[in-house]
């Protein structure tokens, strides 16, 4: 936020010497973390579209040249925004799992953190599941942290299948199955779709209790496996 300054001296109290150069926001060493928390700010403030790599830097007062020593381009940005929420989503997964290893209620504890990711990190959120492909070929590690974070929830399916909770579906379609409700969920919380103020929102509470209600009697140990297609 810029503040307005007004002069009531005389013209001759007023130093007629050039201003300095602003200095830099920038004052820890660690820029490319800077530019990615930039970079979310702005996707936070004006949507993905609106982002560029030169108001990234100009916002954090660094020159070009060191702009681009780490980030060749908009996508390539992107790509590590994506890779920081990845990575930060499987790890909240991987906690939720452990509050309950092997047991629907560490099941159900992924689901809760899933969405309340997606409400707490929207910026994120959106990148990762925005032009996916596109930034995984700018970055293909990208494509590894995102695989990384699913195979937390096909590892967490196939224990709940080995004691008898669930279904013996095949465990990568099973994880799709649960992947699609939960972002659906997400996507309309962030959305605005679930009411105006989504972290605070009762209907998305509710709406995740009935999907979790939903899917213990659909994918239950008593539920009728799903057919393979030829």
């Amino acid at each position: 936020m810029s503040t307005l300054i007004s002069y009531d001296a005389p013209m001759s109290t007023v130093s007629t010497r050039p201003s300095r150069k602003p200095k830099s926001r920038y004052h820890h060493g660690d820029l490319r973390r800077a530019l990615l928390d930039e970079a979310v700010r702005i996707i936070a403030r004006e949507g993905v579209g609106d982002l560029t790599l030169r108001e990234v830097g100009s916002r954090l007062g660094v020159s070009r040249t060191a702009l681009y020593r780490h980030f060749s381009d908009k996508s390539a940005l992107l790509a590590a925004v994506a890779r920081q929420g990845f990575q930060r989503f499987a790890a909240d997964l991987r906690q939720a799992w452990s509050e309950g290893p092997g047991t629907r209620q560490g099941f159900e504890r992924m689901g809760v953190a899933y969405v309340r990711f997606a409400l707490t990190n929207p910026s994120h959120y959106r990148v990762m599941f925005g032009d996916f492909r596109s930034l995984c070929a700018k970055d293909p590690e990208l494509e590894t942290d995102a695989a990384a974070s699913f195979q937390v929830l096909v590892q967490a399916l196939i224990s709940l299948q080995e004691s008898g909770d669930i279904t013996p579906d095949e465990p990568v379609r099973l994880a799709h199955y649960v992947w699609a409700i939960v972002h659906g969920i997400a996507m309309l919380a962030i959305d605005g779709q679930l009411g105006p103020d989504p972290s605070a929102s009762a209907q998305v509470s509710a709406l995740m209790d009935f999907a979790l209600l939903r899917m213990r009697t659909g994918i239950g140990a008593a539920a009728e496996t799903t057919p393979e297609r030829s």
